[in-house]
């Protein structure tokens, strides 16, 4: 993949790698690996798979900050853990939606369950940011990228609110994701490096937030 090859805006996905620290870099590249860890020690302490803890991570994760999206899933789980009926654990505070802490309820209650009868995880989770970040975190779709609002604006090459950010459709999105898959392949070629799609989202997010303290 060479630099003539890429869109537009692939290119700016590249410009605000240029931009990443060398801590930005790995900070990145610990990012997701990080959050299935975390999800890992949910589990084993609450009696879970890895991938139910980190479904009801993703779940939970719209409109909610990251180190409170964690206090939320390990308060629901626990709740669960402890015995607790549906309405226990609707209960528990959660800031995000209400039809996501019922997402939440349902992967607890379905997803540690692997029948040919029960729904995936993904089929609860049922909409694609919050399976892309599912798949981030769990490594269980090679070369997804979670795009949300700041891996558009990166994309975008300028900074967006979230309500400047428009619907991402799935032609959109697919786009989106083409051209973080063609700015890693340019960048690791360039560099010598073996980046995932979803490490260059991680890392330009991070020097996003850095550049524009969002």
């Amino acid at each position: 993949m060479t630099y003539a090859q890429l869109s537009v805006n692939a290119r700016e996905i590249v410009a605000k790698f240029t931009l990443a620290t060398t801590q930005e870099v790995q900070l990145g590249c610990d990012w997701y690996a990080s959050a299935f860890q975390i999800s890992c020690r949910i589990a084993n302490k609450y009696g879970l798979r890895p991938e139910v803890a980190a479904g009801v991570i993703a779940a939970l994760s719209p409109n909610n900050r990251w180190e409170r999206n964690i206090i939320d899933a390990e308060a629901m789980i626990k709740c669960w853990s402890a015995g607790g009926t549906d309405e226990d654990i609707l209960a528990v505070k959660v800031c995000t939606y209400t039809k996501m802490q019922e997402k939440a309820l349902a992967i607890l209650r379905f997803g540690d369950i692997l029948t040919n009868t029960t729904p995936s995880i993904t089929a609860i989770l049922n909409g694609p940011k919050i399976i892309e970040f599912f798949n981030c975190i769990t490594n269980s779709a090679l070369n997804d990228v979670c795009i949300d609002g700041h891996a558009y604006s990166v994309w975008f090459g300028q900074r967006l609110t979230m309500k400047q950010v428009p619907n991402i459709g799935k032609k959109l999105r697919s786009q989106i994701k083409t051209d973080y898959v063609d700015a890693t392949s340019f960048i690791n070629e360039e560099l010598n490096e073996s980046f995932t799609p979803a490490d260059i989202q991680a890392i330009t997010w991070v020097t996003h937030k850095r550049i524009y303290g969002v």
